[in-house]
């Protein structure tokens, strides 16, 4: 009988110990996650790039993306060239992206692409909806949009794959010209 209740007695500590961990764990937050970029080479677009970064840190809470420090490596470069925007992704927040100027040439608002690319380092694909108002619907939505942050739905995305971590595989985002 005393056996008995020891046992008990140890199930019902190790029982509260468990529930306490469980209900802490539930309160704790994600650590924010920096990411470093580096725009020295985005050319004319160097201020448009920082632009997109404080798009997305004013609306998400558990990535920042802030300019790479002296002597840092960073995880996302910026270049410029005469194509279409792109982005190539490493791993999840790592990679680089190209402000195109055919995009900017045919009309499309900058800020707008340098966020969007932006998007695809923080794990976003393309989603062709053709609404302004989803900054991932990228050349899809009219040339005339100006809608440069993300949507609520596309900034929930980016929370939790950050607070989980999550992976995204390695990609290459095109942007593409309106069909």
């Amino acid at each position: 009988m005393a056996l008995r209740r020891r046992l008990s007695t140890l199930i019902l500590i190790a029982a509260a110990l468990v529930g306490a961990q469980l209900a802490t764990a539930g309160v704790a937050q994600a650590a924010v996650r920096v990411l470093y970029y580096d725009v020295s080479q985005a050319q004319e677009f160097q201020q448009v790039a920082r632009q997109g970064a404080l798009n997305w840190n004013s609306r998400v809470t558990n990535v920042r993306l802030e300019p790479v420090p002296a002597g840092r490596t960073p995880n996302i470069r910026v270049y410029a060239d005469n194509g279409w925007p792109r982005a190539y992704t490493q791993s999840l927040g790592n990679g680089y992206w190209i402000m195109g100027r055919q995009a900017v040439n045919e009309g499309y608002y900058q800020p707008r692409i340098s966020t969007h690319e932006f998007g695809h380092l923080l794990g976003l694909p393309d989603r062709r909806t053709g609404l302004c108002s989803d900054l991932m619907s990228g050349s899809s939505a009219p040339v005339s949009c100006t809608n440069a942050f993300p949507n609520s739905r596309e900034a929930t995305e980016v929370n939790n794959r950050f607070a989980s971590l999550t992976s995204a595989p390695a990609r290459e985002f095109v942007w593409q010209p309106a069909a």
